[in-house]
């Protein structure tokens, strides 16, 4: 596909001169900024302990998601632990955290903890050499803190078998990147009466822009949704983060490279690209929406049963399940989460029934499992 005599956007004559069409992308920007009302009207009436679990669930799942969405899997407790710890937010026995986890969680709350310092190549560099602490991505060594050199060839985004690779997406050559870059965080620290954008516009440009640039070996797809992130905290007016746009990201991923490949190989008006956007920051929102009753549950739950005097188990295995724990519990799992015998395991679980915390869950199979009983209201 080819727009005009080019193959990809950076090409075009006007580049980067975005077009998009104000008109068609109004009525998604009043639905996002109504849904921001909401959830921020919910949050206005609990108490800064829930505020900071909301905010400590949403980039838990921002963290984890926009490294899923690369392929790469994070330990969730690990993540949380870090942000826990930086917040200051109690939440027991703190997990274990190795190195890459901690430089994905720096650059987050970078991004969004500092969101109105400007972002220049130093802060870039940074974000960057805390994704790759060890110089390698994967098996391969890489520039890291630097802009690419394109030594082994141009920057390609390709999948499939070799052989049989497919290129979706060649990046602009590596002689080009030092005004681009320059270029593109002039706009990006623009103050707001300098650009003509609605913020929630340059949020999505921000992100479409700096990967289409590609400036780095790797790490190029979690930095621009970084960028992004920061762009929208500007836009919020709040450093603390309440949603996850990574998570939405990472539930319509196939769409997202999908819409990647055709705006980079498409003319300079990125209306499509915007109101894809658009709906994914609604969808965001009210995803957020769930994890607020989620925090609000777990909250009334521990209201209620927290006199109770339990072992170190029981609440490590209670606040699991709180969290959203995947499949059944069965006393095995208990057994090898908490890390004890089956007979410890079947001793807790039997406690927590008498004591009617929880209760046999009504699927049948050939082992039984538990569930937790609901907190009176």
């Amino acid at each position: 596909m080819k727009s005009g005599d080019y193959s990809y956007i950076w090409q075009a004559d006007d580049w980067p001169r975005w077009r998009y069409d104000l008109a068609a992308l109004a009525a998604p920007m009043a639905d996002v900024s109504r849904a921001q009302g909401l959830l921020l009207g919910r949050l206005s009436d609990v108490g800064l302990a829930l505020r900071d679990q909301a905010s400590l669930a949403a980039l838990t799942e921002d963290v984890i998601k926009t490294s899923e969405i690369e392929g790469e899997a994070l330990n969730v407790e690990s993540v949380r632990s870090s942000i826990a710890r930086r917040m200051g937010v109690e939440i027991g026995a703190l997990a274990r955290i190795d190195r890459h986890v901690e430089g994905v969680v720096d650059m987050v709350l970078d991004a969004t903890g500092n969101a109105t310092a400007p972002v220049d190549q130093a802060r870039l560099f940074g974000w960057h050499a805390a994704l790759f602490p060890t110089g390698y991505s994967g098996l391969s060594r890489i520039n890291v803190g630097a802009w690419r050199d394109d030594a082994g060839g141009p920057m390609q985004v390709i999948s499939g078998p070799i052989g049989r690779q497919r290129v979706h997406y060649e990046a602009p050559p590596a002689s080009r990147l030092e005004p681009e870059t320059a270029r593109f965080l002039d706009w990006l620290n623009a103050p707001a009466g300098q650009v003509s954008e609605p913020p929630l516009i340059k949020a999505g440009l921000g992100h479409l822009w700096f990967v289409t640039l590609h400036p780095f070996d790797d790490g190029n797809g979690r930095i621009a949704r970084a960028i992004g992130d920061l762009l929208l905290t500007r836009a919020d007016g709040s450093p603390q983060r309440f949603y996850s746009l990574s998570a939405q990201i990472q539930r319509d991923r196939k769409t997202y490279y999908e819409m990647l490949e055709r705006t980079q190989k498409g003319a300079m008006d990125v209306t499509g690209w915007l109101l894809w956007f658009l709906d994914s920051l609604h969808r965001a929102l009210d995803q957020a929406q769930l994890t607020l009753d989620a925090v609000l549950a777990k909250a009334r739950f521990w209201q209620h049963w927290g006199p109770l005097s339990l072992n170190e188990r029981q609440i490590k295995l209670l606040n699991k399940l709180l969290d959203n724990f995947d499949g059944k519990l069965t006393t095995s799992k208990w057994a090898a989460i908490a890390k004890c015998s089956p007979d410890t395991a079947l001793r807790d679980i039997t406690d927590l029934l008498e004591r009617g915390v929880l209760k046999k869950a009504d699927a049948g199979g050939r082992s039984t499992s538990y569930e937790l009983t609901d907190a009176p209201r």
